[in-house]
């Protein structure tokens, strides 16, 4: 029998927890807090690194703890200058995470799940197995190191952070909640929680828990459809919850944050794109101030969904207009290196399947 001693990850353990800790192994609790600092300010992944903690120190958190920290495993380089990178996690499976630059901002777009749970038809990771939860530092490393790649390569430092990589961040709620605590907070790396964008499928307990607590991030939601026959086609999530769900949902989120919400619409070819559907749409808007961002579909192996032709699309946005809705269209980056917006998905599984 293996009696070797499993070590704890540090990253996992409160300042309160920590401090016990060090009391347990002799130490000062005083320096719990400067480990901490390390740990969550500094980025540090390697208790070498740790330069005014004593060798001694060093060498005790060594014997007891871990840092499971996310490496880039690979990284490509989209025509337009997105940057696609897949991360490996300390048990070897693989996420996926992008850098966006833009004039105006530079864009993390990082992963909460590996793999993922639901099962919407046009999304790539919709057609992996959800393996794990992400932890807290997990999604926390993904920020960390696309900040790094932003300064290295545009000279920029992150300006804002995406929840819409791989798997639905609202069915890994703690753990979501807990990262943007690190990633806000004074004691991490201090960004706006404005900055932030949580996108979810739509769960729409969760989507009360959200209003619950608060909450100071934007609310995003993949909505597609604003018809139960037609998005449970598409997203079958939505049979689980559907429209009036959300809706009730998300008008309680409001009344409790006031923070208006984005829809994100994809406009597929015969599917959802004709004024009907845009008409349903203006319809679900009315419930709490929001705005729609139109989306262009990319393409998947697994999919035959197509993009609506440009009148099509314009014509649904101009009826929004119309109706007084705030609306975008926006464009994909890294479509060419399969970084677009439900492109994720780790190719060795992608192979595989």
């Amino acid at each position: 029998m293996n009696t070797a001693t499993v070590k704890t990850d540090i990253r996992s353990l409160t300042l309160n927890a920590l401090q016990e800790q060090f009391v347990r192994l002799g130490e000062k609790g005083f320096r719990a807090k400067q480990v901490y600092e390390w740990l969550w300010k500094k980025s540090c992944v390697s208790f070498d690194e740790m330069s005014n903690i004593s060798k001694e120190l060093r060498t005790k958190l060594e014997q007891n703890f871990t840092i499971n920290n996310v490496k880039i495993h690979t990284s490509q380089l989209s025509g337009d200058k997105t940057i696609k990178n897949s991360f490996i996690l300390h048990d070897n499976h693989l996420i996926e995470g992008v850098l966006i630059p833009t004039p105006e901002r530079m864009t993390a777009c990082v992963s909460s799940q590996v793999g993922c749970s639901l099962t919407c038809k046009f999304c790539a990771t919709g057609y992996m197995e959800r393996k794990r939860n992400l932890n807290p530092d997990e999604i926390y490393d993904q920020v960390v190191l696309i900040d790094k790649q932003a300064r290295e390569n545009y000279n920029q430092p992150l300006t804002n952070i995406v929840y819409m990589g791989m798997g639905e961040p609202l069915l890994n709620y703690a753990n979501m909640m807990k990262s943007i605590e690190k990633i806000t907070s004074e004691d991490g790396l201090n960004m706006a929680a404005k900055r932030i964008t949580v996108s979810t499928a739509g769960i729409a307990k969760m989507i009360k828990k959200l209003g619950d607590d608060q909450v100071k991030f934007n609310l995003a939601l993949s909505l597609h459809a604003a018809n139960d026959e037609k998005r449970n086609t598409i997203m079958p999530i939505n049979e689980q919850n559907s429209l009036k769900a959300l809706a009730d949902a998300l008008k309680y989120y409001y009344a409790k944050t006031k923070n208006p919400v984005t829809y994100e619409y994809i406009i597929f070819d015969g599917v959802n794109d004709n004024i009907q559907d845009a008409m349903e749409l203006a319809r679900f808007c009315k419930h709490l101030p929001c705005k729609v961002n139109i989306i262009e579909y990319n393409p998947i192996a697994f999919a035959s969904y197509i993009n609506a032709g440009e009148d099509k699309v314009e014509a649904f946005a101009a009826y929004l207009r119309k109706q007084g809705i705030i609306t975008n269209l926006r464009r994909s980056r890294g479509k060419d290196i399969d970084a677009a917006c439900g492109q994720l998905a780790i190719k060795e599984k992608e192979n595989a399947l």
